[in-house]
């Protein structure tokens, strides 16, 4: 098994989500989150004084997945999330040692 951490444009969210659930990939975690990479942050002016924000927000989103749906959930987030413009985000991908579905002990794949 898989996890993938992708970090996107917050209002590509409902357009991935359902883009992966089309795909047959179901469950994730979403946490709104800040950073940034090249994108470096923006200038902004409040009431005469500009200051930098360097701290972009976006969201996170985490999926597990069995390693034979892995390249079509990366290739679903690529196509959707991408807009072609510096800041669309990196995806990460770690392995699972294990899961297990608390309510039934199910474990590996099948507790997906």
């Amino acid at each position: 098994m898989k996890k993938i951490d992708a970090i996107i444009r917050h209002y590509k969210l409902e357009e991935v989500k359902d883009a992966l659930t089309r795909a047959g990939i179901v469950g994730m975690t979403v946490t709104e989150v800040r950073g940034f990479g090249r994108q470096k942050g923006h200038k902004e002016t409040y009431r005469g004084t500009e200051y930098t924000v360097d701290f972009l927000p976006k969201i996170k989103i985490e999926v597990v997945v069995a390693d034979e749906d892995l390249e079509k959930a990366i290739q679903t987030i690529i196509d959707t999330a991408r807009t072609g413009e510096t800041g669309d985000g990196k995806i990460f991908v770690f392995d699972v040692a294990e899961a297990v579905r608390i309510r039934t002990g199910e474990k590996g794949t099948s507790a997906l």
